[in-house]
Parts: C-alpha cells; sequence; structure tokens
C-alpha cells in the first residue's frame, strides 16, 4: 500500500503543502459544472486525462496530502489506518471509467503519477498511458530497457535490483539480453523515464482539454503538464477536493469525489462504466506482457507537436506585425499596396533570424 511505498523511499523534507481542508460543491453546482464539462468533452478533439493518487483511495489506497494523507499523518508521527495491499487493490470506477473512454474515443491519453498499477490492471493499453513516476507492477531492464509486466507488485522501490533476469530472450525467441531487471518506481531526485515524459508533454500541448482527476499539482515536472495546452487556446479543468497548484489558471473547477464526477459524465454520454474482472487484467495473465512505448509513436506525437508550434509561430507573427502598423489607415492604395484584404494580413510574415524564440517550449 501507499505507507509501505512512502517507507521504501529516501528522506525527503518538501512533500509540499500538507493536509488542506476539503471542500465540497452543492449537488448543484456539481450537476451544473459537470453538465459544462461534457459541453467541453462532447467539443474537443484531443482530451488528455491527468490523474493523481486521489482516484485510488476508493480502492483503499490511501492518498498523500489530504487531511489522512501519508505524508500528511508522516509530520504528525502517524500511519494511515489502512491495511490493503497493492496486490488487493482493484480499480475504481473511475479506472474503468476512463478505460471505456478511451474505447470509445473520448480520451486519447491518460498521464498518470500514481504507482499502483490500477491504470494498467483496468486494461488500458500502453500506448494510451504514461506513467511519470513508475509502475508497481511493471519491471524494467537495465540493459536493454524492456519493461515487463509483472504478477504481482514489485517487493523494493527506488529502480533497486530484483535478482531477476531480464526477460528479453523469451520475448525475442532466442536472443538473450545479460541486464538484470529493476523495479520503476521513482525515488525523489530520480529522473523521468524519458519515453513517458516526452508523450506527456507532446499529448498535454496537443490537448485541447486537459482534465485534472485528484491531484493537487504540486509535483513538477508532472503538475506543470496540464498548463501545456493554455498556450495554444486549450482549457483546463480540475476535479479534486482540496485546493491545488493551478487554480487559478484553471478553466473549470470541480470539487467533490471523482468517482461522482465520471459517473454523471458516463451517464450524461449514455455509457455504462464496466466492472473490473481478472480476464482483463494484464497482471492475471500467465503470458509474458511487454510495457513498452513505441518510438514510432513518439516520432509521430513530436511531429504533430511540431505542427502546432508552426502554426502557433506563424499566428503570432502575424499578430505581432499586425500590431507594430499600429493603425491601419483606410487609405485603399496603401491597403493594395501591403496586401491587406477585409479579412486583415494575406501574406506571409516572416520572423527576423535574428528574434529570440521562447516560442518552442519544450520540456524542462
Amino acid at each position: 500500500m501507499s505507507c509501505s511505498y512512502a517507507d521504501g523511499l529516501s528522506n525527503y523534507e518538501n512533500k509540499g503543502v500538507l493536509g488542506s481542508p476539503e471542500k465540497f460543491d452543492s449537488e448543484e453546482k456539481v450537476e451544473s459544472k459537470c453538465n459544462l464539462l461534457i459541453e467541453w468533452i462532447k467539443n474537443s478533439k484531443h482530451i488528455v486525462v491527468h490523474t493523481g493518487a486521489g482516484i485510488s483511495t476508493a480502492a483503499g489506497i490511501p492518498d498523500f496530502r489530504g487531511p489522512n494523507g501519508v505524508w500528511t499523518l508522516e509530520k504528525q508521527g502517524k500511519k494511515p489506518n489502512i491495511s490493503i495491499s497493492f496486490n488487493e487493490a482493484i480499480p475504481t470506477k473511475t479506472h474503468m471509467a476512463l478505460k471505456h473512454l478511451i474505447e470509445k474515443n473520448y480520451v486519447h491519453y491518460i498521464i498518470s503519477q500514481n504507482i499502483d498499477g490500477l491504470h494498467l490492471r483496468s486494461g488500458i493499453p500502453r500506448n494510451c498511458i504514461a506513467e511519470l513516476h513508475g509502475n508497481m507492477f511493471t519491471s524494467q531492464c537495465n540493459v536493454c530497457e524492456s519493461q515487463f509486466v509483472r504478477t504481482e507488485a514489485t517487493s523494493t522501490v527506488g529502480k533497486k535490483s530484483l535478482n531477476e533476469d531480464c526477460k528479453r530472450s523469451a520475448v525475442l525467441r532466442g536472443r538473450s539480453c545479460r541486464g538484470k531487471l529493476h523495479d520503476t518506481i521513482l525515488d525523489w531526485e530520480d529522473s523521468l523515464p524519458e519515453f513517458d515524459l516526452e508523450m506527456s508533454d507532446y499529448h498535454s500541448s496537443l490537448a485541447d482539454l486537459n482534465i485534472c482527476l485528484g491531484t493537487t499539482l504540486q509535483i513538477v515536472p508532472s503538475g506543470n503538464l496540464p498548463l501545456r495546452c493554455k498556450k495554444y487556446g486549450g482549457k483546463v479543468v480540475v476535479v479534486n477536493l482540496q485546493p491545488t497548484k493551478h487554480d487559478k489558471k484553471a478553466d473549470l473547477i470541480i470539487n467533490t469525489y471523482v468517482d461522482a464526477v465520471l459517473a454523471k459524465i458516463m451517464k450524461k454520454l449514455g455509457l455504462e462504466i464496466p466492472e473490473y474482472h481478472q480476464t482483463i487484467d494484464p497482471t492475471k495473465n500467465r503470458e509474458l506482457i511487454e510495457w513498452n512505448i513505441s518510438k514510432k509513436d513518439v516520432i509521430d506525437m513530436k511531429a504533430r507537436y511540431e505542427k502546432i508550434v508552426k502554426d502557433y509561430k506563424k499566428r503570432k507573427s502575424e499578430e505581432k506585425l499586425i500590431k507594430s502598423q499600429h493603425k491601419i489607415p483606410k487609405n485603399e492604395d496603401w491597403m493594395k499596396k501591403n496586401e491587406i484584404g477585409k479579412k486583415g494580413l494575406i501574406f506571409k510574415a516572416e520572423k527576423p533570424e535574428d528574434e529570440d524564440d521562447d516560442d518552442n517550449e519544450f520540456i524542462e
């Protein structure tokens, strides 16, 4: 469970704002806000969901910064009074709803800070999720970097050796790898997995709607990713009981349980939340399953990202040129000479080579 995971991490003083009071919107407000969210979901082309520990509390796994969170109680010299293990926990209504929303093409990608493996166990495919802080149910080779699904939660955290040989030879039928498997759980100072972070950055930027569920968005860079879309005209929605780091920049905040919001969303979309069953759970499969992000997927997403950056630069350059003219005169000869019509500038403005380029943000 979360506290055993926490016990395995190194000491770290600054764990953020802890134990902030929870706030609940009235039922009328929740209904009104959910109706607006449904409208945005129906009108969005690329929806990304960012998930935190708050979506797993219904499974019996405590969060970290809530009133009874692991870090909150740790500061008081206490531990959560919950005994469920990662192996015993099963995906919640939110996990199963998100899996179905991906299948129905409403949600296009999930970016998770959670290490409990419940997204994986809900049946979400690897090409639809980035796991920024690791997964208790995966291991990774220290040589070929291949990841594999485990049948039980790892016994270690902090990217430590599991004393197991790489399973790549079994996948490739004879071509052996001499590496050793390690857990994928990050310690405080560990670097985030490269492909997961790249895909998170690209998808967050491309999204016209980033939805944050059960997270206070305090951990960086994970907590800053939802804001990527704001630069390109996207919206940010927060569903959480506590205040978040980026509430002032959110377009919509819903203060209630994430399960309640997902239930309303599914109902309004005419969808049922599927039940969890072991047959969809890769950790219950006796066959060896790889859990790798495809390099081709990363390259494809990078191309899509670069296109929106290029379009953004072009639009900003045209806006700058219009502003530099201060006030466009109504002289028709001047307008023809400068190729200005009723719709404004119709020529392509070139950006000076020596101008500072601060628009092409990327992974920090």
